[in-house]
């Protein structure tokens, strides 16, 4: 059965850096296309970072410079690095895997795997 399970959530303060991960069983990461997404309280989830199996890297912009997805192919392991961590970060961090269309790479409904969430808050 395909498991992802993140972890690495937490409190911390504004301008902190967290580093979100996310380990695969069942199902090879580099094979997929991964993302992340986050829904803050109230809020519908939204896409925050996307890495394809071509490479290619997606970001939104409210993270853009600040947040890095990457993979560690020899541990089956996607990670969300944070940095400049601000308050309106603060939601439940999701990933995703899936063979997706390009133009739903954004979009939450064209991934079929998707972990449990892992809490991030940001206090100001």
């Amino acid at each position: 059965q395909v498991q992802l399970a993140e972890s690495g959530g937490g409190l911390v303060q504004t301008g902190d850096s967290l580093t979100l991960a996310c380990s695969a069983s069942e199902l090879t990461l580099s094979r997929r296309d991964m993302a992340w997404f986050r829904q803050a309280p109230g809020k519908d989830r939204k896409f925050v970072a996307a890495r394809r199996r071509d490479g290619h890297l997606y970001y939104d912009d409210s993270v853009k410079g600040r947040f890095t997805i990457s993979r560690d192919n020899a541990k089956n392991t996607m990670y969300l690095q944070m940095n400049s961590l601000k308050p309106e970060d603060t939601a439940v961090y999701s990933c995703a895997a899936g063979t997706v269309i390009l133009s739903r790479t954004r979009d939450e409904s064209g991934y079929a795997y998707w972990g449990q969430g892992t809490q991030v808050t940001v206090s100001s």
